[in-house]
């Protein structure tokens, strides 16, 4: 394989980082035992907002690596080393995507089942929402790292992007329409490639 063209399978495997799940999946887990104690014993209740801590904790998790997506290679010279190779930006941009999904937006929906359980909340109501909306997410963080590769306080800046455009994700999660969400996931994992692989473009 010396000197030949690595492939998109190629680029996947090489951005897959199982530490980059360590803080996400910590920082989820914080979110729902706080969540639990402040709800209190009540398992109704707890059940009714369940879904809320879930979908908010997932958001706020997929927020902890924005900055880091790009900032790395871009130093270390990755980034040009694939562009050198002939890689257009969207197919590095998607390459992430599908790289931090399964880094950490498959530990995290895996969390979820633990999680559940503390919230009351029945794993099957959450679990393929939360896979779903997983995608979604990735395609956001991936689009606003590489807005914010090089800027000065780029997690602030990624956090504000990222918030209003997943609202309406975190919507259809709680509301359990997995319909919209898949719609969501598929047209973003389509855009936020194309608007991140300009914004790379951009570099120089």
């Amino acid at each position: 394989m010396t000197g030949s063209r690595p492939s998109l399978l190629d680029l996947i495997v090489r951005d897959v980082r199982v530490q980059d799940a360590f803080l996400p999946v910590t920082f989820f887990l914080l979110v729902t035992v706080i969540a639990t104690f402040a709800a209190g014993p009540d398992a109704a209740l707890l059940q009714r907002i369940g879904p809320g801590f879930l979908w908010t904790g997932l958001l706020l998790a997929f927020l902890l690596p924005v900055a880091d997506l790009f900032r790395r290679d871009r130093l270390s010279g990755v980034l040009d080393q694939h562009f050198v190779r002939g890689f257009a930006p969207e197919l590095v941009t998607f390459a992430r995507t599908l790289s931090l999904w399964i880094s950490v937006g498959v530990p995290l929906a895996a969390t979820s089942v633990p999680a559940g359980l503390l919230l009351n909340v029945p794993v099957g109501d959450v679990m393929v929402p939360l896979v779903t909306g997983s995608v979604a997410l990735s395609a956001l963080a991936v689009a606003a790292g590489a807005l914010v590769v090089g800027a000065r306080g780029g997690e602030a800046v990624a956090s504000l992007i990222v918030l209003p455009l997943a609202a309406p994700i975190v919507i259809f999660g709680v509301g359990g329409d997995l319909r919209l969400l898949g719609a969501a996931a598929i047209f973003l994992l389509f855009l936020c490639p194309l608007a991140a692989g300009a914004a790379l473009r951009q570099l120089g």
